[in-house]
């Protein structure tokens, strides 16, 4: 009886060809799995084009709601990003496909998991950490580790000489991925880093120079850190993303072109689209910088940073990402109000936000007399506050 192998599977040039080649180096069985995590791709052209290819079987599974509520919108409460920009939409959606191929190969039987992602990425880190956090005695197979093919082109020549039917030409030849999230664009010409990217590569975001001419003012509520309200109308998380997607993109928002430090040692350069969470970022952060004291909000940054990095790295699965959640499920308790942006052509600005938890008072807070605070106090505090500075002075003078 034949090993079953199930194949983490998009349908994209790499994932096309592997079947090819398993079926060639290995006697196996088969078994694809293309997880949909909101990608734009025809599910039926796939699991055709999969069977075409020698595929025994495909497993299609639609967990795009289940991807934004347990993974995204925890990333959105933590405001958790690499490196301040990229807002992890490939990052994010690795722990779930994992869970779900280990879910697949424990029903199957199968022994191996195997995936497409090359040797120079992030992502074959991050599967491979998560199949083993949940099985560690499944064992992967990572094609891109041992086959002679060296490039993207040199794949483009494996699949013609199979008739193996793919989208990406040499002359386009960009590595993309997509979920609801985010789009993503890697290779080609964008390796250059004295080259400008192309605006026809965008798949969700209007060119900012080709957006609408007017203005959009879009109402974002939130309770207890969580979306749940868009311009007055109440939404599950799906479809909070989605219609921020149509919003923010179409006025040019949400489009990234960094050099990022890849988890295994090299810089790489990506052009990342993002435009619902683009908005959902700005608005929460507006959200926190009234409902959270000043060394909750200062120490969230540095956890902001932490909890980027260990979704970045592929260690979704560990004690440090749950007792992270802890903490800022608890920062959360107050994060609860209604946040109004103005978006204009790639810019988001701040167009009013209440909340019955704001800290701030204008009674205090404006120039005018307050109980709580009179003028004549802050003599006293600037005091004590510069005597370490005072103290530091008199020692400098009096050694001179």
């Amino acid at each position: 009886m034949k090993e079953k192998v199930i194949l983490a599977y998009s349908g994209g040039l790499d994932t096309s060809i592997i079947i090819s080649w398993l079926k060639e180096n290995y006697d196996v069985e088969v078994i694809a799995a293309c997880i949909n995590v909101g990608q734009d791709d025809d599910m039926k052209g796939i699991e055709k084009k999969a069977l075409d290819s020698g595929a025994e079987k495909i497993y299609i599974e639609n967990v795009t709601a289940e991807f934004i509520k347990d993974y995204v919108f925890r990333g959105v409460k933590a405001n958790a990003t690499y490196e301040g920009t990229y807002l992890l939409g490939t990052a994010f959606a690795r722990p779930l496909i994992a869970k779900k191929l280990v879910e697949i190969a424990h029903k199957e039987g199968a022994k191996y998991i195997c995936h497409g992602c090359t040797g120079k990425g992030n992502d074959q880190v991050r599967f491979e950490v998560g199949i083993a956090a949940i099985d560690p005695s499944i064992k992967i197979i990572a094609p891109w580790r041992i086959w002679d093919i060296k490039s993207r082109e040199d794949a483009i020549d494996y699949a013609g000489a199979r008739g193996i039917e793919i989208s990406v030409t040499k002359e386009k030849i960009y590595s993309v991925d997509q979920n609801l999230w985010h789009a993503s664009h890697e290779g080609g010409d964008i390796e250059g880093l004295g080259n400008e990217h192309k605006r026809n590569m965008y798949l969700m975001v209007t060119p900012p120079e080709e957006a609408k001419d007017e203005a959009t003012y879009v109402e974002i509520y939130f309770e207890k850190g969580i979306a749940k309200k868009i311009n007055g109308i109440e939404l599950e998380p799906i479809d909070v993303v989605t219609v921020l997607n149509k919003i923010a993109g179409e006025n040019g928002i949400g489009v990234i072109d960094i050099v990022e430090n890849r988890l295994v040692g090299m810089k790489s350069r990506g052009i990342y689209e993002t435009p619902g969470g683009t908005v959902l970022y700005a608005a929460h952060k507006e959200l926190e910088e009234i409902t959270l004291d000043k060394d909750t909000l200062h120490f969230k940054y540095t956890i902001a940073q932490k909890y980027g990095e260990l979704v970045y790295n592929g260690l979704w699965f560990t004690t440090m990402r749950e007792a992270l959640d802890a903490f800022v499920d608890k920062t959360q308790e107050t994060v609860t109000g209604i946040v109004k942006l103005k978006l204009y052509k790639g810019n988001i600005m701040s167009a009013g936000k209440e909340s019955p938890y704001a800290l701030y008072d204008l009674d205090i807070s404006s120039f005018g007399a307050s109980d709580l605070y009179d003028h004549k106090d802050a003599e006293g505090f600037i005091n004590l506050f510069s005597l370490p500075s005072k103290i530091k002075a008199y020692k400098n003078l009096n050694n001179y």
